[in-house]
């Protein structure tokens, strides 16, 4: 697996998180770390660790950022993970069990591998998180980066499976910080929902362009429908926490509407 696998790992001032990412990584012998020109100590904890490589680009897209990182990587398969996961060892272990079973990835059955996600508050992981899974393990020359909203995808020229180990979402940052980046992520959101035809949008995009109780909608499922009553403390966090980014993004929604109408 080692020979065949590298690790991608897109990073801006990732102090609270990248560590404990790296840590779960030391049995990849490449890790790649594209940074944007962290000013915190980013730079200095990835250099600590003898199998990272850390360049620097300048940012403009996450896509670009992915797909000008792809372009140092020689191995066939790639990891693409972003700073605040954490590769459990479940995971490792059956990313090893299918490379070894299948000749150190020769014949693997599929070109590309969805990830399923568990989203932690406070380093608790939580079951009502609404992260869908992730095409996060790939061969390099199948795999291209789009921007899509405030997020990006990959699109994989081949079969897609699927892995039964999850990743860890664990994001540290301050409560200040996620709010700043939500306020940019649904601005950017609400200016790609504005842009699409709705006949274009899925059910939930539809929902959140034109009605306003999608918020309530979506805190109301992560408690109840998702289980986040029995996540305790943790659960009511990231329900509040959805709440107000949807809440944002119907902000912006108008904002961005009356800014197109003039």
């Amino acid at each position: 697996m080692d020979k065949k696998i590298s690790c991608l790992v897109i990073s801006f001032n990732e102090e609270s998180n990248i560590f404990r990412l790296l840590e779960s990584l030391k049995q990849f012998s490449d890790v790649l770390v594209v940074d944007s020109g962290s000013s915190d100590k980013t730079i200095e904890i990835v250099s600590a660790y003898q199998n990272t490589r850390l360049v620097y680009r300048e940012f403009d897209t996450f896509a670009n950022q992915c797909n000008f990182g792809l372009q140092l990587l020689k191995t066939d398969w790639v990891l693409s993970l972003d700073a605040d996961y954490i590769v459990t060892k479940e995971l490792e272990a059956e990313i090893s069990d299918m490379f070894l079973e299948n000749h150190l990835g020769t014949s693997l059955l599929y070109d590309a591998y969805y990830i399923p996600f568990r989203y932690c508050i406070n380093g608790k992981a939580i079951r009502s998180g609404l992260l869908p899974p992730r095409v996060c393990l790939y061969r390099r020359n199948h795999a291209r980066y789009i921007d899509v909203g405030h997020a990006h995808r990959v699109y994989i020229e081949g079969q897609v499976g699927k892995v039964k180990s999850s990743l860890l979402h664990d994001d540290r940052k301050s409560s200040w910080i996620w709010l700043k980046n939500q306020k940019r992520y649904q601005s950017i959101e609400a200016r790609m929902l504005i842009n699409t035809p709705t006949s274009r949008l899925p059910a939930q995009d539809k929902l959140r362009k034109h009605t306003w109780f999608a918020p309530f909608i979506v805190f109301i499922i992560c408690i109840v429908f998702r289980g986040g009553i029995l996540d305790g403390k943790e659960g009511l966090i990231y329900a509040f926490q959805r709440l107000i980014a949807e809440s944002l993004l119907f902000l912006e929604l108008h904002i961005e509407s009356g800014q197109v109408q003039e």
